[in-house]
């Protein structure tokens, strides 16, 4: 059984077709890219996967269990976290209070646990701050833990809202655009920690990004979407020859022009 299987999946609104007849099979520890021009439908696709809109028809199966009319939060405790195109941080909080948020559902203990400040409170509380500084740590942050999220440097703030995600200690984990507005440094910088926390986290990743030369060298599978459909799945050497792509999203003078 594939972790993910995702068939048939289509999007409507109103009368414009998003995302039509989207299928896929995601087995655990793969890679995966997914590409295609702005419009294409790819976040839609995300926002589908993880509760956010509700698919017009198709199915989307995650470790055997239909996640249609699921709400968000259930998806998220089911084993899928994800990071969005907009960073979306806490800004008026601190980075360590960014990772602790997720962890919340998890620490186990009740309100009136909270309200007493009884043992079984104060044990959790130390191991959610733990973990949640075990992240930072992972993520290059360990040193900025206690300063606001809104005055980390752009590129810290992508890595505050992966390891934000991590902090669900998810099975699944999808990244929208994690290396946008980077300089080709912070992109280099980005693969690695992508390859070391899929390692390190025993993850499935699932990645939307247009940093071509990201996804070319980092996935070792990719999926093109151009208005709403998969047009070509392969290896980068079969998507980067691939007729179809280089008319629809990379252009005719083919990716070595485009990149």
């Amino acid at each position: 059984m594939a972790l993910l299987e995702i068939r048939g999946l289509t999007k409507f609104f109103g009368g414009l077709r998003a995302v039509h007849n989207f299928t896929v099979s995601i087995e655990k520890g793969e890679l995966v890219g997914l590409i295609g021009p702005n419009g294409a439908g790819k976040t839609t696709v995300f926002n589908m996967i993880t509760g956010m809109l509700p698919p017009t028809s198709g199915s989307i199966v995650f470790e055997g269990r239909s996640l249609v009319g699921m709400p968000p939060y259930r998806i998220l405790q089911a084993g899928i976290a994800r990071t969005f195109q907009n960073i979306r941080l806490f800004g008026g909080t601190t980075v360590l209070n960014n990772v602790l948020t997720p962890l919340g559902y998890r620490i186990g203990y009740n309100l009136l646990d909270a309200a007493a400040q009884t043992p079984r409170y104060l044990q959790r509380e130390d191991e959610a701050r733990a973990y949640a500084r075990e992240l930072l740590e992972t993520l290059g942050l360990g040193g900025r833990a206690e300063d606001l999220a809104r005055n980390l440097p752009y590129g810290l703030q992508r890595r505050l809202e992966i390891a934000r995600a991590l902090a669900s200690r998810p099975r699944l984990l999808l990244l929208d655009e994690p290396a946008a507005g980077m300089n080709p440094a912070e992109v280099a910088a980005m693969v690695e920690l992508i390859r070391y926390i899929r390692e390190k986290f025993d993850l499935t990743v699932f990645l939307i990004e247009h940093q071509m030369g990201m996804v070319m060298n980092l996935c070792p599978r990719i999926l093109v979407m151009d208005f709403g459909e998969i047009i070509a799945e392969g290896s980068p050497a079969e998507i980067q020859s691939n007729e179809r792509v280089l008319e629809a999203y990379l252009g005719r003078r083919g990716y070595a022009a485009a990149g």
